[in-house]
């Protein structure tokens, strides 16, 4: 099980990389896709099959991010609606 600094060295933002968005421990795997998929009802099992490749404690992680940051993600999912 991932701890609470672990689970931060998770969560990234690297200019130049999804737009400098917070992604997933060096992947191009956006938080706020992930929310955005489980707001539209896909489960934690159902991410896991779809991204190959991401773990609970990935998904644990961008949860926690999102609890902490929710405005910041809600305007990402926003943007990238209207894209």
């Amino acid at each position: 099980m991932a701890t609470d600094t672990t689970k931060k060295s998770w969560v990234q933002k690297t200019p130049n990389v999804c737009g400098g968005d917070a992604c997933i421990r060096n992947t191009r795997i956006t938080v706020h896709g992930l929310v955005h998929y489980r707001q539209l009802g896909l489960s934690d099992e159902r991410i896991l099959e779809v991204i190959q490749g991401l773990t609970q404690n990935d998904l644990d992680a961008a949860w926690d991010y999102y609890a902490g940051h929710a405005a910041e993600i809600e305007e990402a999912i926003r943007l990238n609606e209207e894209a």
